[in-house]
């Protein structure tokens, strides 16, 4: 169902707010994606931290058993490699952040990984805060849905 009989139109970074409905998402999404996440990995980058690494901080204190495994199939999605999320156990091995029980290989935070997750939670939130300057909580909510539904659409009509 098109609810707008727009013609697209070629990607146009000045693009006037009437010129906005023809514009592509594809190039939008990206051009999105690239800042958002370029912002994000810098401002990590500068507290030797990766994004990865707070994933798995954040995925290991969930609880439950949680092992290299688990963590790289939790990331298999978001990260950029097969291989971040065991470099990322592997980082925080070996800073300390995370310990191994030897007979279930389960991973769990140590102290100075939940004194580390707390300083990082102060950065992202902080970040978040800076990507949503100006957005009321229901303007995010209304462009996830509509890239939610987006998403829903090509994945309907992507063939099996």
């Amino acid at each position: 169902m098109t609810t707008t009989p727009t013609v697209p139109a070629p990607a146009d970074p000045a693009a006037t707010d009437a010129e906005l409905a023809s514009q592509p998402i594809g190039y939008w999404s990206g051009v999105v994606h690239k800042a958002v996440i370029t912002h994000i990995r810098d401002a990590m980058a500068r507290v030797d931290l990766t994004q990865p690494m707070w994933w798995t901080l954040n995925r290991v204190d969930a609880g439950g058993r949680v092992t290299r495994e688990v963590v790289a199939t939790g990331l298999a999605g978001v990260a950029d490699t097969p291989y971040d999320g065991s470099r990322a156990v592997d980082h925080l091995l070996h800073r300390g952040w995370l310990r191994l029980d030897g007979d279930d290989e389960s991973l769990h935070l140590t102290d100075e990984g939940r004194a580390a997750k707390a300083r990082i939670k102060e950065l992202v939130t902080g970040i978040r805060a800076r990507i949503h300057d100006g957005i009321t909580d229901q303007e995010y909510v209304a462009a996830l849905k509509v890239l939610r539904r987006m998403a829903d659409n090509v994945a309907a009509a992507t063939p099996a």
